[in-house]
């Protein structure tokens, strides 16, 4: 991780920690750095937050002034822009979003020509740029770029996920959570052409309900309305759409390690499965490893964020990956999760095997988990210290492989993640805060 972009792009308070000026100034590396070879087009989407127009200004104002057109996708979901910036005359994209984080929120995605998150190296060179270590002149005359509308990149992503996913859905009744952010534009258009009746839920956005009590981080109302009447599934989509959990008729929810259970064991019977694999993170349930070994499939563990698990699949040729919060890849469709996608592939294997959701993810337990965020002055500190490692290594000894315990840096907030996994929730609890507790005494803040 860069000193401004963590695991998933630049992220912060809008105007706080991610202001219209370091829009503006990655705005304006990305365009002096892709001009170099002449004036190229730069594809800016966005979610429903309330700063994201400001941002998208800011981003579009940077990267024309130094010599790129802007082109202005407006509201749409993450992977849109991946799949815009590799079929279209695109030289790379971004995306204005926070995905899951509350509206006050606000981040950058840069994807690369490919379709993938910016390289490292790339990022390194932005961040030169912000603390002044380069020094850029304005483009002027007619080498300064243009700010082009452009809606219909929404429409052209539309088209191909109705042609790549087609699914008769004729019959299925569907409860959907847009979490009043960017499926809000997508997910009823597709489900009702494929003859689905979906029943919609925080699909207005205003700018401040993004992610607020709803989506796939608060499936609560949606688990209540899905129980309470006759639907085969309820979807729930987070802020930008990448990432989607499900609800089955009876009020579980269906995770993303649940998808990647039932995913690879149907892509292994029909015998597709790369290498036998799924690659998952180090989050993932230690009942979907159980379960998966005594299918007698391997599952790749990566540390978290997306960005890892696509790298891994791409470095072994594997198919299908994803994490536990519900963003899933398919390697052959996507280099970034949709879930959208990932909504239209259960369903069609729902619909192939005839078999209802909870059918199809017979045969895997998951344990209790519990997660802990502890607010830190300082992760790296925190991390290090001999009091916490310590406690780790004695929470470790007494669970002896009846669970598990995970410790970890938040990629993209001042946090240190506690998470452990065991046989019930009394003994998650304890062990959780045996740590969360050491760490909060000594780097805690409020």
């Amino acid at each position: 991780m860069g000193k401004y972009f963590g695991t998933d792009g630049v992220r912060g308070k809008a105007n706080v920690d991610l202001t219209a000026y370091r829009a503006f100034q990655v705005g304006r590396y990305l365009g002096w750095y892709f001009s170099k070879e002449g004036k190229q087009n730069i594809i800016i989407g966005k979610d429903t937050r309330l700063s994201s127009d400001m941002l998208e200004n800011a981003l579009a104002a940077g990267i024309s002034s130094e010599g790129c057109n802007a082109y202005l996708v407006g509201y749409g979901p993450t992977p849109m822009i991946s799949y815009l910036v590799q079929v279209e005359d695109f030289c790379c994209g971004a995306m204005i979003s926070a995905s899951h984080n509350p509206f006050y929120d606000n981040g950058i995605k840069i994807f690369s020509k490919d379709g993938l998150k910016m390289s490292s190296d790339v990022e390194d060179l932005i961040e030169e740029y912000i603390d002044g270590k380069v020094d850029l002149e304005f483009k002027s005359g007619d080498e300064i770029g243009k700010v082009i509308q452009y809606p219909e990149g929404l429409e052209h992503y539309l088209e191909w996920i109705e042609e790549e996913f087609a699914v008769d859905l004729q019959g299925y009744r569907l409860a959907v959570d847009c979490a009043n952010g960017s499926s809000s534009v997508t997910a009823k258009h597709v489900l009702t052409a494929f003859g689905a009746d979906c029943t919609m839920m925080n699909d207005t956005p205003n700018g401040i309900n993004i992610n607020t009590k709803c989506g796939s981080t608060h499936p609560e109302k949606l688990q209540d309305i899905v129980k309470s009447g006759e639907f085969d599934l309820g979807l729930a989509f987070d802020g930008d759409a990448d990432r989607m959990i499900m609800v089955a008729p009876n009020g579980e929810q269906i995770t993303g390690d649940h998808v990647l259970y039932v995913t690879g064991k149907y892509y292994r019977d029909l015998g597709v499965l790369a290498n036998n694999t799924v690659v998952t993170t180090v989050m993932a349930n230690l009942g979907l490893f159980k379960a998966l070994e005594r299918e007698g499939i391997h599952a790749e563990q990566t540390q978290v964020g997306d960005k890892y698990v696509y790298e891994k699949m791409c470095a072994d040729g594997d198919i299908v990956g994803g994490e536990q919060s519900g963003h899933i890849i398919f390697s052959e469709h996507e280099r970034t999760g949709d879930g959208l996608v990932t909504a239209l592939i259960f369903l069609k294997i729902m619909k192939e095997l005839n078999k209802t959701a909870l059918q199809l993810c017979e045969g895997l337990k998951i344990y209790p988990q519990l997660l802990v965020n502890v607010k830190v002055s300082d992760k790296k500190k925190a991390m290090g210290d001999e009091d916490v490692k310590a406690a780790i290594d004695e929470v470790n000894q007494t669970l002896h492989g009846n669970g598990r315990l995970l410790v970890r840096p938040s990629g993209t907030e001042p946090l240190v993640r506690v998470m452990a996994e065991a046989e019930t929730d009394e003994i998650c609890e304890r062990e959780v805060e045996k740590i969360a507790r050491i760490v909060r005494e000594k780097y805690g803040i409020e």
